[in-house]
């Protein structure tokens, strides 16, 4: 029977005799003098730090298709030029996600209320338990109302553990607004992958 885990809310020259310079130098640099400091083109400098954001994003549901069972281990966060990212360690292959916006997130196999900040809400669903096969835990969130620090982050608000329930992990996910996401996965070493959302600062 699977298990289920539930939550409760310089130097110096001698001098020398002047060289008289010719009469025609001498109006040429006067000359060159006169020239309003307006008239003189300053060539623009482009900026070095522009920086060039993914495109083609939406913030329609995402969901992947059954690609192996592993269990959840780490989850973390991080900020970057164009979005914030969240990643969650799976120990197994990387497996089915669905990542869609809904009104409100619940918890999983309870169904209570799980208050997220942010003008947005995503619910991560994740087909990795955050148990083994045994029944020992994987991962054991210290907080499961701050999973990590997001303070400062452009656009993540929150992030919060909805509960593991037969085979699948919930996390909600307070977002500033509803913006563009992308999810993908990446295969690790040692039989590890990851799951990776991310969700862009702007339109």
């Amino acid at each position: 029977m699977k298990s289920i885990h539930l939550i409760h809310r310089p130097n110096h020259r001698p001098n020398h005799r002047p060289i008289r310079r010719p009469l025609r130098a001498a109006l040429a640099v006067l000359a060159v003098a006169a020239v309003p400091a307006a008239a003189v083109a300053v060539p623009a400098v482009a900026d070095a730090t522009t920086t060039t954001c993914p495109t083609g994003w939406g913030s329609l549901p995402e969901a992947s298709t059954y690609r192996g069972l592993g269990q959840l281990t780490n989850v973390r966060t991080g900020r970057h030029d164009c979005f914030d990212r969240i990643v969650f360690d799976v120990r197994g292959k990387p497996s089915w996600f669905r990542v869609h916006y809904v009104p409100n997130v619940y918890t999983s196999g309870q169904g209570a209320l799980v208050p997220l900040r942010g003008g947005a809400k995503l619910e991560i669903i994740l087909s990795v338990p955050t148990y083994d096969d045994a029944g020992h835990s994987t991962y054991n969130p210290a907080n499961i109302d701050e999973l990590t620090n997001v303070s400062g982050f452009r656009t993540f608000r929150q992030v919060a553990y909805a509960g593991s329930f037969e085979g699948e992990t919930a996390i909600g996910l307070g977002v500033r607004a509803r913006l563009p996401f992308r999810v993908f996965t990446l295969t690790g070493t040692n039989n590890t992958s990851r799951i990776v959302v991310d969700v862009a600062h702007t339109w």
